[in-house]
């Protein structure tokens, strides 16, 4: 790689995901859309940067949203938009952006596709409820949509259906230049190297080097993980790491 093609100026893109639910406070329910989310979104090019996970209250939901909203490129939420009584997150973002909210005809038109007429009850009219102003996104599981609206993305908390979601989403959002990554495994205990790496971490800013300790089939082990948006930066800090565990080894 060229001098000019690592020097390309570097944009990053930010986001956050509000996980709404009782359910997931109390337990009840294993959140599995979060590190979903997170690969997805590495991938693409966008940096997760928080993670929050609220109750269904209205208030908590709406101080999350709003926080968020003002600190990041993108909002993922999770939950809360099925048909029961607690499912308040399109009310919620309706009162964090200040707009009314109401049955939506292109909702309607969606829960038709799968329900009729009869079907369509109180209870599965309230998931076509849509902020105005806000964006469907379509759901070709269930067809109960979610919705966009700022930078704000509303997507069902079943990881099935926000998976579904995030597809039609993902071509829509803006992106970023790629995080890129490395892993060694040190052989050696998380404690044994935790001085040098700090010195190797200190010498090349910029990039960030985590340490992850495991137990291995021969006993307590390390990786350890180097990201950086620079492959130059990259591969400059990998040889200091490898370096570094090859110095520890001898010296033990």
């Amino acid at each position: 790689m060229s001098a000019s093609q690592s020097s390309q100026p570097q944009v990053i893109v930010t986001a956050a995901i509000l996980v709404i639910g009782d359910e997931i406070l109390s337990g009840r329910t294993k959140d599995k859309n979060i590190g979903y989310i997170a690969e997805y979104l590495t991938n693409i090019g966008i940096e997760l940067r928080e993670v929050r996970v609220v109750p269904d209250v209205t208030d908590e939901i709406v101080a999350a949203l709003n926080a968020l909203r003002a600190r990041y490129t993108y909002v993922f939420t999770t939950g809360g938009i099925g048909p029961t009584h607690d499912d308040i997150t399109a009310d919620a973002v309706a009162a964090a952006f200040g707009v009314s909210i109401d049955h939506d005809p292109r909702a309607v038109a969606m829960m038709r596709e799968r329900f009729a007429a009869e079907e369509l009850n109180e209870a599965r009219m309230r998931m076509t409820r849509i902020p105005a102003g806000a964006e469907l996104i379509a759901n070709s599981v269930s067809k109960a949509p979610g919705f966009n609206i700022g930078n704000v993305y509303v997507m069902a908390g079943v990881p099935a259906i926000m998976q579904a979601m995030l597809d039609v989403v993902a071509p829509t959002l803006k992106t970023g230049t790629k995080i890129l990554s490395d892993t060694v495994r040190a052989g050696l205990r998380e404690g044994d190297i935790g001085g040098p790496l700090a010195e190797v971490a200190k010498a090349h800013p910029g990039v960030s080097i985590g340490s992850y300790p495991f137990w291995s089939e021969t006993g307590p082990d390390t990786n350890i993980v180097v990201r950086s948006r620079d492959p130059r930066r990259l591969e400059a800090a990998m040889d200091a790491v490898r370096q570094m565990i090859e110095a520890c080894r001898k010296a033990g």
